[in-house]
């Protein structure tokens, strides 16, 4: 497939590191940069949809990580932390903030008495799914301009730079 004709802000940001800096490298930033600044415009995007529906960022990935992991009586905190990949702090604040709202509920571990289970209340079950139609609408704009193999082949190649990073991330 022949380079595309279109430029974006990246195309500039690398056109003036080439002229400053010509001995060095800066082709990744072709890559990162431009995934960087996609991020933002998702983001963006995205904390709109959930802003409608009185979440703030990442609690409808809590939220959600609960729903599809099909365990009814719920996930361990540390369970939840590592599929969303947050500190335990962060973890905490937002557990506090949507067990506050009423959408989850932390119940005694039938398994382990120490430890707590995080499952999804009947309110946080019906606002996800109140708010994933707009969220999957919202997805589906933003990848809008790419036809079905350029999605099939744009989501392999970052697969393909996602699984050394999990595979060596000790979050």
């Amino acid at each position: 497939m022949p380079p595309s004709t279109q430029v974006d802000h990246v195309d500039l940001v690398l056109a003036q590191w080439q002229s400053v800096t010509p001995d060095r490298d800066v082709s990744p930033m072709a890559v990162f940069t431009r995934l960087y600044r996609l991020s933002k415009y998702l983001n963006r995007s995205v904390a709109t949809v959930f802003r409608r529906h009185g979440l703030h960022d990442g609690e409808f990935d809590l939220l959600a990580t609960l729903y599809r992991s099909g365990q009814s009586e719920g996930l361990t905190p540390n369970a939840l932390r590592r599929a969303a990949v947050l500190s335990s702090g962060a973890m905490t604040n937002r557990l506090d903030r949507l067990e506050s709202a009423g959408l989850i509920q932390r119940v005694a571990n039938p398994q382990d008495r120490r430890s707590l289970l995080i499952r999804l209340s009947e309110k946080g079950q019906t606002l996800l799914l109140g708010c994933l139609d707009e969220y999957l609408a919202a997805l589906h704009q933003l990848q809008a301009p790419l036809g079905q193999d350029q999605r099939l082949e744009l989501a392999e190649a970052l697969r393909t730079l996602l699984v050394p990073l999990e595979e060596q991330d000790d979050v």
